[in-house]
């Protein structure tokens, strides 16, 4: 791998201000390789459809494409097989390219999401302690089977009711129908809970707006959201405000890199390193988004 330039990348809608391109150059660098990692974004490409963009970076020799919002689910109809953890939470983030051109589908942001929570938070704030989680989707089916992982009691709210059913069943599956259900009334539930997760992508640069009913939190709780594009939230300011503790999406970004990155090369990378590759990478982004404001 070291003797040709690796060709990785990222597909999705709204993706221009991800810091994905910084963690992969950082990570290239630490390891010594040649790579470069390309954002594909639908929005920016009028006409080209996932399967489109699937086939052409096969075609082009890539070994491995990041799949974010909205085709995390979508995407599994296009690969040939799934590992045991993709398969489980039913949704992909990662496709790796064999030589031959089969692909498997992985799912990183689970073990991203466990780890920064670990890091942020710490295990005990979820190991029996009932959670609500608002968002059922792509991001939802993995921080959902991430907090099974962290011991947690899952309550789930989608506006997509089936959705909410779907991740729910599944859950159960594996875990029993004991540490999961539906919300009732939503307000009642976040105001009981340990900690509320957003896994919607409501608060991202685009898709403004804040799915959590804050009034209902309280200091004493904590409040995660899987988004970085702002890097604080509407939720996250306002759950500050209440006295929560806050997990932003800068760790799990970082971590299902690193995850990514050991799958393709088998290389543990070192997480301060990465972190810092991380920040670096935001405070650009930022003082971009600043001059453009």
């Amino acid at each position: 791998m070291t003797r040709r330039r690796i060709l990785v990348g990222l597909v999705g809608a709204n993706i221009m201000k991800s810091l994905s391109p910084p963690l992969f150059a950082a990570a290239f660098r630490s390891a010594g390789m040649d790579g470069y990692y390309h954002l594909m974004d639908v929005d920016q490409l009028p006409g080209r459809t996932l399967p489109d963009l699937i086939n052409a970076v096969r075609t082009a020799g890539f070994a491995m494409v990041n799949v974010t919002y909205p085709f995390k689910q979508d995407v599994k109809a296009m690969i040939d097989t799934m590992d045991q953890s993709a398969a489980q939470v039913g949704s992909v983030n990662t496709v790796a390219f064999a030589p031959d051109g089969r692909t498997t589908g992985y799912n990183f942001d689970r073990a991203g999401f466990r780890r920064s929570f670990e890091e942020g938070l710490g295990r005990d704030s979820a190991n029996g302690k009932t959670v609500v989680m608002i968002g059922a989707g792509g991001a939802g089916r993995a921080v959902g089977f991430a907090m099974m992982d962290l011991g947690a009691n899952l309550v789930i709210h989608d506006i997509d009711r089936k959705k909410s059913q779907g991740l729910a069943d599944d859950i159960a599956k594996h875990y029993g129908q004991k540490r999961v259900r539906l919300a009732g009334d939503l307000e009642q539930e976040v105001a009981a809970a340990a900690g509320v997760a957003n896994a919607t992508q409501l608060g991202m640069l685009g898709f403004p707006g804040n799915p959590v009913p804050v009034n209902a939190m309280k200091a004493g709780q904590w409040a995660s959201d899987v988004i970085y594009t702002p890097i604080q939230t509407d939720f996250l300011r306002a759950a500050a405000a209440k006295g929560c503790r806050t997990l932003n999406g800068a760790g799990m970004c970082t971590y299902q890199a690193m995850e990514a990155f050991r799958m393709l090369t088998g290389i543990d990378l070192d997480a301060k390193v990465m972190h810092r590759a991380f920040a670096d990478g935001l405070a650009l982004r930022d003082a971009d988004l600043a001059k453009s404001a």
